[in-house]
């Protein structure tokens, strides 16, 4: 049996929108100086406390960002985005071989939980796992081994599929084998440095890099 765990943004769901205009009201809240879409787009899928201490530095009032972000965010900019072109029909390719698809975002369940719902995500998948709003398994290593004693799955024959190191890290870190989503936020070496095990460059090509991946056989 196959099972894939998914990062959520910038692997299912295209959501640098609502991400980026409320990373840019809170430091603007705080006084600070807006950052460019360039800058902040490669800080998505990072947890929000290092997103805010790489903007303002080690010693500024994170928590006071990140509350600023979740005030915009869930009144303004969740739903600010769109799921990606080819999800639909890879998860009807995962589907017709029974595989079980679960979501592994860093972002708070409740949120994650919403716009799964939202963009139809949830339809497909057995649970999500996200983060709780006080950071509690908000690095993807804590997740997944949650995950993992969540769903009794072995990991040896589970998938992380996300497009950032910290996918790819947390993944490693609790013996999953991993691929690399390169249309998401990651730069172009990140993925390499990172040394995902394989990399896909859209979502369709999921099923078959999967299935190679654990050695799986299909008609």
């Amino acid at each position: 049996m196959l099972t894939i765990f998914f990062d959520l943004d910038g692997t299912l769901l295209d959501s640098q929108r609502g991400i980026i205009s409320s990373l840019q009201y809170a430091m603007s809240e705080l006084g600070g100086e807006e950052p460019s879409t360039v800058e902040l787009r490669g800080l998505i899928g990072m947890p929000l406390p290092y997103i805010f201490s790489q903007l303002m530095g080690e010693t500024a009032d994170v928590g006071e960002a990140v509350d600023l972000y979740r005030e915009h965010y869930t009144t303004d900019a969740m739903f600010d985005a769109e799921v990606y072109d080819g999800v639909g029909e890879m998860f009807d390719e995962l589907h017709r071989v029974e595989a079980k698809l679960y979501i592994a975002t860093s972002k708070p369940q409740s949120y994650a939980q919403e716009i799964a719902e939202n963009f139809g995500l949830h339809a497909h998948i057995e649970r999500l796992f996200g983060s709780e709003t006080d950071g509690t398994h908000a690095d993807k290593t804590s997740l997944l081994q949650f995950a993992l004693d969540e769903t009794g799955q072995d990991p040896a024959k589970c998938i992380m599929v996300g497009d950032r190191q910290v996918d790819i890290f947390g993944a490693k870190n609790n013996d999953i084998p991993n691929i690399g989503a390169l249309w998401g936020y990651a730069d172009d070496s990140e993925l390499h440095m990172a040394e995902a095990d394989m990399l896909a460059g859209a979502p369709e090509e999921i099923p078959e890099i999967a299935f190679d991946l654990l050695g799986i056989e299909t008609e």
